[in-house]
């Protein structure tokens, strides 16, 4: 059985990884865009952006792993397009065959035409090459505005701060992380970063960009920059799904078990819509943890076993002396109460959001026993 996997970032590795360990010997083709060996995105915002990791720190396994195993690893390999009729994916005018496709394609930042147009500088972040120029622009006297307060905008904030840079956040909501974590919680994070000197402009919105970096706001003021990092969201990269006609809508849509619309085809990670068994509901998670499980899940299903993936949505974040976990998904219908374990003052605690009684998802900030107990929490009654 012919498997290609399409996509060089985590969900592909893991998936390339677990099956070799569930003993599939046949042909597996790893088509990966960028020209690195896979590799995984935290990093990027976090040991890299720090200065505390290289590179090597984000691949999730060496050039020999790959050879050893008898894996076909082509890097910047774009692949073109799929004709699900021929069974093949086309790169250039190759035809690559396959009994069994992965899309593992990940996620794209959401452009801001307002800056790309501004003649400004401009970064997004996404890729290691993203990562060291923003790193490169760090430093006593350098000053970095990040439009976007959710968590790439605060992680590469508490990291430019660490470097002596002087940053400043427009976020448009009225508080950094607010869809997320609700007034209660996400308060906790502004005040976080407003005693390491970051100037947080909320309920703000952009106007106008300068060539120099002048950022104009809708209040008035503006802000001088020599930098601006655009952290908005990012979009799933399913084109080559929705030009081979599969089922597409804000990713690939997949079932409780991962499987397309095709179903030699399959999706995991960024670009996965999968409908959670356990959520009773769709979600599209764009975390570390989700494209581990998912390749993994992938995996297993490609080779014929049965069984959904279940497990629920787990992220973290590390900003400063903040480290958090969180589990769960507060999903589209919200919650009716946080309940909030600790002092937050003291800089550990722990939140639970409840919807009509159910614990929806639960938090620790710095509450490192907690993380199993809040697994349980999850999904309980209170």
């Amino acid at each position: 059985m012919n498997i290609v996997i399409v996509g060089g970032g985590l969900a592909a590795a893991k998936a390339t990884e677990e099956l070799r360990e569930r003993g599939h010997d046949g042909p597996i083709t790893v088509l990966a865009g960028e020209d690195h060996l896979p590799y995984e995105r935290p990093p990027l915002s976090k040991g890299i952006l720090l200065g505390k990791d290289d590179a090597d720190a984000a691949t999730v396994l060496p050039r020999s792993w790959y050879d050893e195993h008898g894996v076909t690893l082509r890097t910047s390999s774009a692949v073109d397009s799929i004709d699900l009729e021929a069974g093949v994916v086309l790169v250039g005018e190759e035809s690559i065959e396959f009994d069994r496709l992965l899309l593992a394609t990940g996620s794209r930042p959401r452009h801001l035409a307002l800056a790309d147009d501004s003649g400004a500088s401009v970064a997004y972040l996404r890729t290691l090459e993203d990562s060291a120029a923003i790193k490169a622009s760090f430093g006593p006297g350098r000053r970095l505005v990040i439009i976007g307060g959710g968590w790439i905008g605060l992680e590469v904030a508490a990291a430019a701060r660490e470097a002596g840079t002087d940053v400043t956040v427009v976020e448009s909501l009225e508080l950094p992380l607010l869809r997320v974590l609700g007034p209660e919680v996400a308060e906790h994070f502004a005040e976080l970063h407003r005693s390491h000197g970051v100037d947080l402009r909320l309920s703000a919105s952009v106007t106008g960009i300068d060539a120099d970096g002048t950022v104009h706001l809708a209040d008035g003021e503006s802000v001088a920059s020599d930098l601006i990092v655009v952290g908005v969201g990012v979009e799933p990269v399913d084109d080559l799904a929705r030009a081979a006609d599969l089922a597409v809508d804000n990713g690939v849509l997949v079932d409780e078990g991962l499987r397309t619309s095709d179903p030699r085809v399959f999706a995991a990670g960024d670009v996965a819509n999968h409908l959670h068994p356990v959520l009773g509901r769709r979600i599209r998670v764009e975390h570390w943890d989700t494209a581990i499980g998912q390749g993994q899940h992938a995996a297993r299903a490609m080779l014929g076993e049965d069984g959904d993936y279940e497990r629920l949505p787990y992220f973290f974040t590390d900003q400063y002396d903040l480290g958090m976990e969180y589990v769960g998904s507060v999903g589209p219908d919200g919650y009716t109460d946080v309940q909030v374990e600790g002092d937050p003052a003291t800089g550990t605690f722990r939140a639970y959001w409840v919807r009509d009684g159910l614990v929806v998802a639960g938090m620790h900030v710095n509450d490192w026993d907690a993380t199993d107990a809040i697994k349980a929490r999850v999904g309980t009654t209170v």
